[in-house]
């Protein structure tokens, strides 16, 4: 059975505003997701294989797959659109445009991004382009295995949890996010939003 492979990530080192010591130990969080992960697509396939997939254990393997997948990619999503020589979006780019038709300006649409992220609790904020309707829209994960909604395609990831705010920033959420915003891929952003139009 195929493995998820550990992706590494070379754009997060010297991260302005984020100590290497935090970086690791997301990058260490990010490890069990993917373990976790390959551990129970395994066990998921030796329950099918063996006959016993009916009953509590396959119905919580499939619930923790679920957790532990999203963890995967969303911390993945996180750390592609994260980068040391971030340069501002670009006026004139596809996602410029459309941040402009669908928020009526990247302010605005900034504005709620980080209203997003400031709400209470732990989670995640996702510029998501929702690909039947074709328009963008910032929104909320409570959970990695809750809250994604269907047909859209993540462009822009920002993590809430403790892990990624406490280190730095302790309970100043709002200094994380002005943080966050500093480091934005665009080109990162520029590729998800052009490989959605393109399907």
């Amino acid at each position: 059975m195929k493995q998820y492979g550990l992706r590494t990530f070379d754009n997060l080192k010297g991260l302005p505003g984020f100590s290497e010591q935090a970086v690791q130990m997301h990058l260490t969080l990010y490890k069990g997701y993917v373990d976790n992960t390959n551990m129970l697509a395994e066990r998921l396939h030796e329950t099918l294989k063996t006959g016993t997939s009916v009953g509590a254990d396959w119905k919580e393997l499939t619930r923790r797959f679920a957790w532990e997948f999203n963890g995967m990619r969303l911390h993945e999503y996180y750390f592609e659109n994260l980068t040391a020589k971030p340069a501002s979006l670009d006026p004139s780019s596809p996602v410029s445009k459309k941040i402009q038709e669908d928020f009526g300006g990247y302010d605005l649409w900034a504005r709620g991004f980080k209203e997003t992220g400031a709400i209470r609790g732990i989670g995640w904020v996702v510029l998501a382009y929702d690909m039947p309707a074709g328009r963008l829209f910032n929104t909320w994960l409570e959970e990695h295995d809750a809250g994604l909604l269907a047909g859209t395609s993540p462009l822009l990831v920002m993590d809430v949890f403790e892990h990624a705010v406490l280190p730095d920033f302790g309970l100043k959420r709002p200094d994380y996010m002005e943080a966050f915003f500093k480091v934005i891929d665009w080109k990162t952003v520029e590729a998800r939003l052009s490989a959605c139009v393109k399907s």
